[in-house]
């Protein structure tokens, strides 16, 4: 089992930058391939970004290329999200999500086993 608990959401301006920080339960952080998905109200759970176990891959959806940077600390049990010049589309609640899945096109939600309780991130105009 995997407990995963995000943090650093909150309001910001456009243009502003936040991190988002997602830590896990469990000794056995490493051995997931994690994501961050996010969800506007009346929209569908999309996919933000992923890294492999080891966090030598990645990869993003194309609105968040150049602008966001997903990472992970094995040693800390943690995972970030930087998210660089933020526009008022970016306003959602943000997941965290794991899956015991080796690295490969992980970007829909059945895929992932699980998740956090989301942050709220609000980006002002």
């Amino acid at each position: 089992q995997v407990q995963l608990v995000e943090s650093g959401g909150g309001l910001v301006q456009a243009g502003g930058s936040l991190r988002l920080s997602c830590a896990a339960s469990g000794r056995t952080f490493s051995s997931y391939t994690k994501a961050w998905f996010r969800q506007a109200p009346g929209k569908e759970r999309e996919f933000v970004a992923a890294i492999s176990r080891s966090g030598g891959s990645t990869s993003y959806t194309d609105s968040a290329k150049g602008r966001f940077t997903i990472s992970r600390d094995n040693a800390k049990n943690t995972m970030y999200l930087q998210m660089n010049s933020l526009k008022p589309e970016d306003t959602a609640v943000y997941y965290c999500a794991a899956t015991p899945r080796g690295w490969g096109k992980l970007g829909r939600p059945y895929e992932y086993d699980y998740w956090g309780q989301g942050t709220q991130v609000t980006v002002s105009v």
